[in-house]
């Protein structure tokens, strides 16, 4: 084979790059592209339109070729260019061809010096040939159109050919080792090399003469290839421009990974120019591709633009899930699918999921209503709580004429007769007198009160002749009792007025007093002018006048003044008789009489009867009889229809018994729904008259009623009737009383 023949040079750098081409993801991907494999096919058809050689045949080939172009000088390696990491399938090793295996046995002293100068330069080999194939890499990386597929087999043949120069360079030094110097026409042998050395190579296994011994050199060489760095480190090359103009010829022949730090967080001010600056440097200036003979380097390509990947730190923007249901959450732990959902599977998880809620809020309701404070237990009334005496409706001996009231004191009203609206009370107006004395200087027992000073106005007053008067000296002194006794018994004027100055000051002050005494015991009705009713203008009507006499007769020493016919005061000449002569009929206690033209006869009156062997009091009043022609036979009159009313009122007025001894009259209320019965200790008796209809009432007495007791334990009364006409009866537990249980106290909502 002639060593002009073009087809054997372009094979030289394709039957290497083949050997140490790396493999990729792409080489066993059965759809994929055409691999390297068939780009060198293709390659070779265009150099050789005939029938592909065998294997052996392109080696030999290959390495005539190589020992050919020893004398040629060095390919110089691309300045700047980065060095690529060669392919990690390089350390496996390339066939070895028959004939160049029977040429090293042949040679074997030669090939070991050879070897020996050829480690020498190993590390300067390396380095040109990692210039070269960055150099080739760069090339092809700056055409944007081929994929990641194509630029491998790129990167091969410009490492080939950097290689082969490298080894061009070593042979033609570790040729002239061993020779010694040459003659002049040994550039004319070299070249004719091709064919001696296809004749070492020789398919038959004959070896060459001793002249061709360097001939074998490189084939013996070639076996020791063997890639300095990782395929995978090519993920962590640097970008371009980082490394310095020396970086091709002076940078180490084993490049390794470089630490690089993660920057932090890009604040929000320079976000804008670092992204308006990752598009410009992502468009690097496209270059066209250098084609190149295999004995020859490729010119230098522009740097490749540093992947937006690398410029910056990766930062995570993905948004966190929501959290799973218990459930999904609980078969993705233990890799179990939660099953489909049914409406079974539904009811049933539901039911697992609120149990515990619902027992545990009912075991704190439980535990709350055993706390809970429990209510305070009450008395009940069970018993008919109205009685009805029998006999009929009451009738009255009501006059004809005027205005009245009849009440019995502490049971009721038995009736009233005329307009019950005001009128002048006369006299009886020193009732209200009488009164706002002993309340504001009260007299019990025996006592008298303080002595009162007669003044010069009371001693003139006395001598007047159209009012009713007593007969005291200026400068006389009286004590509180007698002054009264003189007030109701001749119903003397002049000693109403003193009894006014000497209480409030003036008798303005004291008149003041009286309406409010009035307003204080609910006589709405009547209005006082003056402390001894002379005026007209001082009016009252019939039950008012009932309200102030129950008032009044809860003194002692008025009772006991107004019940006298006659009497005799220390000062006074004579006896001195009461005109109220319906204080000599039996059983009748006088109040007060009154008479003036404007107000005609009037009388308030009190009476007694026994009733079950207890005095009960009846109060009446009779006012406005004028069918007569003096005045005094109109009060006379006055005296005679209350009289009247008197007898009728003391026949009528009785007593029933209303709650015999025993009878169950309520029961104990617990709160819960508990009743515990209650009876009556002795039998209660009502005072009332036909017709009448009295109220029954259950009370307490005044003490709390227990939450606990035994039989018999008196927890109340019963009673009937009001004030002094009052009566009453214990009551007590019909059975044992008992706390409510624990449902009743779990079961309670108030």
């Amino acid at each position: 084979m002639e060593a002009s023949d073009a087809p054997v040079r372009v094979d030289q750098p394709t039957a290497v790059f083949k050997t140490l081409t790396p493999r990729t993801s792409g080489d066993d991907d059965p759809t994929g592209d055409a691999g390297p494999e068939e780009e060198l096919s293709d390659s070779e058809a265009e150099a050789s339109p005939s029938a592909p050689e065998p294997e052996s045949e392109r080696l030999k080939a290959a390495v005539a070729a190589w020992v050919a172009t020893a004398s040629d000088e060095p390919e110089e390696p691309v300045k700047g260019a980065e060095k690529a990491p060669e392919p990690v399938e390089a350390e496996e090793e390339a066939p070895e061809p028959a004939g160049a295996r029977d040429g090293a046995d042949a040679d074997a002293e030669p090939a070991a010096e050879a070897e020996a100068a050829a480690e020498a330069v190993h590390e300067d080999d390396d380095e040109a040939a990692a210039g070269s194939v960055d150099a080739a890499d760069d090339v092809e990386g700056s055409d944007g159109s081929e994929d990641s597929e194509d630029e491998a087999p790129a990167e091969g043949k410009a490492s080939a050919d950097s290689w082969f120069a490298a080894r061009k360079s070593a042979a033609g030094a570790e040729s002239g080792a061993v020779k010694g110097p040459e003659p002049a026409g040994e550039d004319e042998d070299a070249a004719g090399g091709s064919e001696d050395v296809d004749d070492v190579a020789d398919p038959d296994g004959s070896s060459g003469s001793d002249d061709e011994k360097p001939v074998d050199q490189p084939t013996a060489m070639f076996k020791m290839i063997r890639p300095a760095v990782d395929q995978p480190t090519t993920a962590l090359k640097l970008p371009a421009g980082s490394v310095g103009a020396g970086a091709g010829t002076d940078a180490d022949s084993e490049r390794t990974s470089t630490f690089l730090p993660l920057r932090p967080d890009i604040p929000a001010e320079r976000k804008a120019p670092a992204a308006e600056a990752a598009p410009k440097a992502a468009k690097a200036p496209e270059t066209s591709k250098v084609s190149k003979a295999p004995d020859t380097a490729a010119p230098a390509a522009p740097a490749a633009p540093v992947p937006a990947a690398l410029a910056e730190p990766e930062r995570t923007r993905q948004q966190p899930l929501p959290p799973l249901p218990p459930l999904d959450l609980l078969a993705e732990l233990t890799n179990t699918p939660p099953p489909p959902p049914t409406p079974l599977r539904t009811t049933l998880r539901r039911i697992r999921i609120w149990t515990p809620l619902v027992l545990l809020l009912l075991i704190v309701f439980a535990i709350a209503q055993m706390v809970r404070p429990l209510p305070a237990p009450a008395l009940k009334l069970s018993a008919a709580p109205t009685f009805t005496f029998e006999g009929g409706e009451l009738k009255m001996p009501w006059p004809g004429e005027g205005q009245g009231a009849v009440e019995v004191e502490g049971v009721g009203s038995m009736g009233a007769y005329g307009p019950q609206k005001p009128a002048p009370i006369a006299s009886v107006t020193k009732t209200m007198t009488a009164y706002v004395i002993l309340r504001d200087h009260p007299l019990k027992g025996k006592q008298t009160g303080p002595e009162i000073k007669i003044d010069k106005k009371a001693a003139d007053q006395g001598k007047a002749a159209h009012e009713s008067k007593a007969p005291v000296q200026e400068g006389q002194t009286f004590s509180q009792k007698e002054l009264l006794q003189l007030l109701m018994i001749p119903s003397a004027n002049n000693v109403a007025r003193l009894l006014a100055r000497w209480d409030a000051g003036s008798e303005a002050a004291f008149v003041e007093k009286m309406n409010a005494a009035a307003d204080e015991l609910g006589m709405t009705q009547s209005t006082y002018t003056d402390p001894s009713g002379l005026l007209d203008s001082t009016v009252s009507t019939p039950k008012d006048q009932l309200k102030l006499a129950k008032a009044v007769m809860q003194y002692d020493v008025f009772r006991e003044i107004v019940n006298l016919p006659e009497v005799t005061v220390d000062g006074i000449p004579g006896t001195i008789y009461n005109n109220n002569n319906i204080l000599l009929k039996p059983g009748v206690g006088g109040i007060k009489t009154g008479s003036s033209t404007p107000a005609g006869g009037n009388l308030l009156w009190s009476a007694n009867t026994i009733v079950d062997g207890q005095n009960r009091r009846i109060l009446g009043i009779v006012m406005g009889a004028k069918n007569a022609k003096i005045l005094d036979d109109k009060l006379q009159l006055s005296i005679d229809y209350s009289y009247e009313l008197i007898k009728r009122a003391q026949k009528d007025v009785t007593s029933a018994a209303v709650v015999r001894k025993g009878q169950v009259v309520g029961y104990v209320d617990d709160g819960l729904g508990g009743k515990t019965p209650v009876v009556a200790t002795k039998e209660l008796k009502a005072v009332g008259w036909p017709g009448l209809r009295v109220k029954l009432e259950l009370a307490d007495g005044g003490k709390a009623v227990p939450h606990t007791g035994r039989a018999g334990d008196v927890v109340g009364q019963v009673s009937i009737g009001t004030g002094a006409g009052k009566v009453s009866s214990p009551v007590a537990l019909q059975s044992d009383l008992a706390e409510p249980g624990f449902d009743k106290k779990l079961t309670r909502v108030g």
